[in-house]
């Protein structure tokens, strides 16, 4: 049943956001400061990468990805 949940929130967020690939860092970035409008967005991040948005105060969650979702 959890993985049902997980995969209908994924399947929520492709719907409702804008998909940055491997920019999502930066975009979210941008968001956070105020340099872009703000909107749902979702993409890659390297654990660097989501480590410094951390560290920034940069709100995210982290979505898993599925198997099935590559087809």
């Amino acid at each position: 049943q959890a993985l049902a949940q997980l995969k209908a929130l994924a399947e929520k967020v492709r719907e409702n956001a804008d998909y940055v690939g491997d920019k999502f860092a930066e975009e979210a970035r941008k968001i956070h400061f105020g340099e872009t409008d703000p909107r749902g967005i979702y993409g890659e991040a390297t654990p660097e990468e989501a480590q410094s948005l951390i560290e920034d105060g940069v709100e995210f969650m982290p979505i898993p990805s599925f198997p099935d979702d590559r087809n």
